[in-house]
């Protein structure tokens, strides 16, 4: 079985348009979305509506989660002032500008879903099964790693938030961050996703996308939306 994992749209349809084409070429058995629809680019509900008319599932991000509930905050960790104040206005900005309809949407993502492919129990999450806004990456210990698979009962746990993708393997236990397709910080403009493939093992594979990323960064230039993000975008970090 080919599954297909992305995650942190974040509003940038260009590069969702992009990656599903390259999808589209791979004849994977399962697509589905890590969670972050909307946030950071121009694009919240048309990101929302492509996702609907191709019906792909998609877990809950801390995102969604901030845009659809209309929260104050978006429970992200941010480096120091500045990116809060960055953060503060492009979560502003987005819920302003998606429409009820689409944070109705948001409210009913569910915050996990399961599937299982070749004998084999896989989790997708956002963050992590504990919270929307943990995050999981090549640092997290491997010891903490397999508490999380043993108290969820899954063999694979694939997740986003980070904006990094990695994969780690221990013993029969794989966690798969698939990265970030709208606003990577893997240090490349390109949008990035997982190919997970799952026969008698697991191989796991991140294909770079590329895409117009200058149309987006034009894009949330003509925006309310801090230039910084469009910066942020064509350096890929």
């Amino acid at each position: 079985m080919r599954i297909a994992v992305f995650s942190d749209v974040h509003g940038n349809l260009a590069a969702l348009q992009a990656v599903l084409a390259d999808v589209e070429k791979r004849k994977v058995d399962y697509t589905v979305c890590a969670g972050d629809l909307v946030g950071y680019a121009p694009f919240p509900n048309e990101v929302i509506h492509l996702i609907q008319e191709r019906n792909i599932p998609c877990v809950m991000g801390n995102y969604d989660d901030g845009v659809g509930f209309f929260r104050p905050v978006c429970g992200c960790d941010f480096k120091d002032d500045q990116a809060r104040l960055l953060g503060e206005q492009s979560l502003l900005w987005t819920k302003k500008h998606t429409s009820e309809e689409n944070k109705e949407f948001l409210r009913f993502l569910p915050y996990e879903i399961r599937i299982e492919a070749a004998g084999k129990r896989l989790l997708i999450v956002h963050g992590s099964p504990k919270a929307l806004n943990e995050y999981l990456s090549a640092d997290t210990s491997e010891h903490y790693l397999k508490g999380l698979l043993e108290e969820e009962d899954t063999d694979v746990l694939i997740c986003g938030h980070t904006h990094i993708p990695c994969h780690k393997q221990w013993d029969q236990g794989h966690l798969v961050n698939a990265g970030s397709i709208g606003k990577p910080k893997h240090g490349k403009s390109s949008a990035v996703y997982a190919l997970i493939q799952i026969t008698k093992g697991i191989a796991v594979e991140f294909l770079d996308v590329a895409y117009d990323v200058e149309a987006t960064a034009s894009a949330i230039e003509k925006s309310d939306l801090p230039d910084a993000f469009a910066h942020m975008l064509r350096k890929g970090h």
